[in-house]
């Protein structure tokens, strides 16, 4: 798989995107909208593509990229992002250039 990037390079080596978080945007990107996909992996993909994160309060958290940010809550107990957090992953990946 190659990632498509806002940058136009055919290596995300320098953003630091191993074979785990290829894994993670090929299930971010999948359909049907995975449901049993952990917070964590998501969390990990953003900032491995050159997001910042912004905690809030309790379990709020902002990622930014340039000019763009995207907000999410996460998720507890469980550990797994519910399906409508993995399709906002997927709109704010997909609005920064980041596409499977």
């Amino acid at each position: 798989m190659q990632i498509r990037l806002a940058c136009d390079c055919n290596s995300c080596n320098h953003l630091g995107v191993n074979g785990r978080h290829r894994k993670t945007l090929e299930a971010v990107f999948g359909k049907p909208t995975a449901a049993t996909l952990e917070w964590a992996r998501i969390e990990a993909l953003l900032i491995a593509v050159g997001c910042t994160v912004v905690e809030g309060r309790g379990s709020r958290m902002r990622f930014v990229h340039g000019t763009h940010v995207a907000s999410f809550h996460r998720p507890h107990p469980a550990k797994e992002a519910k399906p409508y957090q993995v399709e906002d992953a997927r709109a704010f990946l997909a609005l920064i250039g980041i596409e499977p």
